[in-house]
């Protein structure tokens, strides 16, 4: 049985003067609808789900940052891929999260149509939400196909993001040193 997402894709091959009996196409429509069913399935997924009580009550309140978080999105203008890093800290204030959920949190939104811009402050907002620490900062770096391979076809350039809450908006020395810890490299990492 064909879904209506199949036979849109179908269409489009058409469209571009395709010939979707060809043998390499045959299963083409089937594919790129699985394929977009799971690029965005954040919509199908939600913040309590993800965290799932991965919520753990800790005295510490110094800096957690997770750095280089994977990701890959479609932007909504052209739905065309962007794709790079997220980096997410925070400053607990009686509660840390689950490493992993961090990640899940990035893939949830990041798996929708997306602008760049909304997607960090998404992230950012949702941990708050979760967490209430003293404060949250997500930088986002991504490249972005629409400006890679069409329009102006800039290949190397890089758009940067960022959404700070509580003590990283407040505070000029604590988001300096989030930003020394985002661009140091020590280790063998």
């Amino acid at each position: 049985m064909t879904s209506t997402l199949e036979q849109l894709y179908s269409q489009v091959l058409t469209e571009l003067g395709e010939d979707t009996t060809r043998e390499g196409l045959l299963r083409t429509p089937h594919r790129v609808a699985e394929a977009m069913h799971f690029i965005t399935q954040g919509y199908s997924q939600d913040l309590i789900t993800i965290v799932n009580d991965a919520i753990f009550h800790e005295s510490s309140d110094d800096m957690v940052l997770v750095r280089d978080i994977e990701f890959f999105s479609m932007c909504e203008h052209h739905m065309f891929p962007f794709f790079g890093h997220a980096h997410i800290a925070y400053i607990p204030d009686g509660k840390i999260i689950g490493l992993s959920k961090l990640a899940r949190i990035v893939d949830m939104f990041a798996r929708r149509l997306q602008v760049q811009e909304r997607m960090t402050s998404q992230i950012a907002e949702a941990v708050n939400e979760v967490l209430n620490p003293a404060g949250v900062a997500v930088v986002v770096k991504a490249r972005h196909l629409c400006m890679m391979a069409r329009g102006v076809e800039k290949k190397s350039s890089e758009m940067i993001t960022s959404h700070v809450l509580g003590v990283f908006r407040e505070d000029r020395a604590t988001r300096a040193e989030l930003m020394n810890l985002l661009n140091s490299r020590t280790g063998p990492y």
